[in-house]
Formats: C-alpha cells, structure tokens, sequence
C-alpha cells in the first residue's frame, strides 16, 4: 500500500486556498500558567462548515476536476463532520451529493448538512450505512468520497498541521484527535517533515478505543456497532489499512475517559471563549498525560478539529459543572 507523501498535502493547500479559510491559533495565558508550559490551539471548529474536513472534502473534488473526472454526483457515508463538509463541496463544484448516516446522527450536523443541500439518508446503524453508500457507489457517474480512507481527504487534512506549523515555530508536541485516522495521518506526515523533532501523538475516546487496540494488536479492530461517546466525531468503527500504515509511525497514542472529554470540553469553551466539540477537546487529557512526563518547558499544539455540538450532547456535557476544578499540573 502506497503511504502519502508530503508532496500530495503542499499540492492540497495550494488546491483549496480558494476555498478553505486559514484558522487561528488561540492561546490561554490562564492555561498557560497554570500548566506551566505553553499550549497553542489550531482552531479547526472556525473552519467552514464547523470542522477540519471541509480541507478533504473540497481537496478531492478539486483534485477530481483536475483530472477532468468531476462526477455529477458524490455519496459519502458519516457521523456529521464528514457529512457537512462534502455537503458544502458539492454546493460549491455545483453537483449533488447524498450522505448515509446512522439514525443517532447529530441533529444539529444533519441539519447543516441538509440546509447545503444534500440528501441525507438515515440509516438504522453505521454499519448498514457504509454497506448502502458502497452500494449506491457504483452506480454511473457517482463517486464515493470516505470520510479518511482516501489518499486525497488525507492529503486535504494534513493541510491542518502545514499551516499550524508555519504559524508557530519550535513546536516539541503536537496533537490530534483520532476517528478514522484521516486528521492525524496527515497530521504526522506534514509534522515528520516540517518540524521532525515534535512528537505527534494521537488520542480517542476510552469508549471508542479502535485504534488503541489496533495498534496494540498490530492487526485492525473493528466494533460490531457505534461506540457511545461524547466525542462523537471519533466514533468510528474502525480505522482503514491506509490510515493503519501512517498511526504505526506516531510516537504515542493516549485513550480518554467519558468525564475527562466533558471536563476539557468545559475548560476550553470557558479558557478560548470557542466553541469546541468534545472530539477536539478530549486531546488535553493527553496533553496533561504528556507533559507530565516532561522535564523541560513544552510548546504544544492542538487540533481543534470541530466545533458542532446539538443540545442533546450540550446537556449530557454539562450534567456535571466542571469549572470548579482547575487544571494544575505544575509541581
């Protein structure tokens, strides 16, 4: 299996600069303080359509016009970032799109999904809609585009940490969320070659730990049905031999428990005054973990990946109020 090269994910920046915004870095001298190193935050959830993956989303359709292959249709299967993010493409290249998703879909993704004028199709779980969208995939002139199994949406994501790391120098750290392994496969690619001496470490739910155990096992695990999670952007099944190949090279790999996705969710929403989604915030858990082991101050870089959360996962994040415990780490 061909890896992807950092060559394919410098062509992809310059492929969607004309439609992709360049996000912020945030910081929190706050946070800063209290854990004694400098964290900064690449705001992925101000990107359009809320998340990381509109970058591999309108990457490969532009890639696709290049070859002179635009098809009249694209279908996508997705827990909602992915959804959105080629519901917005297709309206931009002008050309339809349906997405299959599982019934427990966010409400407020579906519907952003809807509104940009794709046809969504709820299915009774994810595994029957990977099995429809490969179905209506081969029919004419339709063109399948997953949510991390395709070296163009990897490409497109690693777009994410090129500009994270020609907007802050000197990064010794820098981490991701992991679903389907899109986002922190391109997140490893661009790190190894522009900043080679930061480690990239990876992070997923302790409900939905998929790839934990397949790294683990040195062979793929698959989950029979959805993990339940709070971060429900990495609620993925399993990981794909493309992005299999990319996690084996990362320097660590962190799991994270359901109370310390809503206590970092709480922090950073209070901290940046952002709007971030639990998938994105879970990776301070890591960050704490990591730098625990540190001997020197460390710059860190985080992935905000997304930034849609619907009133049902709002309410199940703020059934504790965490604020009243603060984040310290230093000795």
């Amino acid at each position: 299996m061909s890896l992807i090269d950092f060559s394919e994910i410098t062509t992809a920046l310059q492929r969607i600069q004309p439609y992709a915004s360049q996000t912020p870095i945030f910081q929190s001298r706050m946070l800063n303080s209290w854990l004694g190193h400098e964290v900064y935050f690449k705001a992925e959830c101000l990107q359009r359509s809320g998340a990381f993956k509109f970058r591999g989303a309108i990457n490969t359709l532009a890639w696709l016009q290049e070859q002179g292959k635009l098809p009249k249709k694209v279908v996508a299967n997705s827990s909602g970032n992915h959804a959105q993010a080629i519901a917005l493409a297709a309206n931009l290249f002008n050309i339809d799109a349906q997405i299959f998703a599982a019934q427990n879909v966010s409400a407020v993704k579906a519907a952003a999904t809807e509104y940009y004028g794709a046809e969504l199709t709820l299915c009774a779980t994810r595994a029957l809609a990977d099995q429809q969208v490969k179905q209506a995939a081969e029919q004419q002139d339709i063109y399948w585009i997953p949510p991390f199994d395709h070296p163009q949406v990897i490409a497109g994501q690693g777009t994410v940490a090129v500009e994270a790391l020609r907007q802050v120098e000197g990064i010794n750290g820098i981490f991701a969320p992991c679903g389907g392994g899109g986002l922190l496969s391109g997140t490893l690619i661009a790190t190894r070659e522009l900043a080679p001496q930061a480690e990239v470490i990876g992070v997923e739910p302790l409900a939905g730990n998929d790839a934990m155990q397949s790294l683990q096992n040195g062979k793929i695990f698959r989950f029979d049905q959805s993990p339940q999670t709070l971060a429900d952007g990495a609620a993925t099944l399993a990981i794909s031999e493309l992005t299999f190949e990319h996690l084996q090279q990362l320097d660590d790999f962190y799991t994270v428990e359901e109370a310390q996705i809503a206590y970092w969710t709480q922090w950073l929403q209070h901290l940046l005054k952002l709007h971030v989604e639990p998938t994105s915030a879970m990776c301070m858990a890591a960050v704490v973990a990591w730098l625990q082991q540190q001997s020197s101050p460390q710059k860190v870089m985080v992935v905000l990946s997304g930034g849609n959360i619907d009133q049902q996962k709002m309410q199940a994040l703020w059934q504790q109020d965490y604020l009243q415990q603060m984040p310290i780490i230093v000795d």
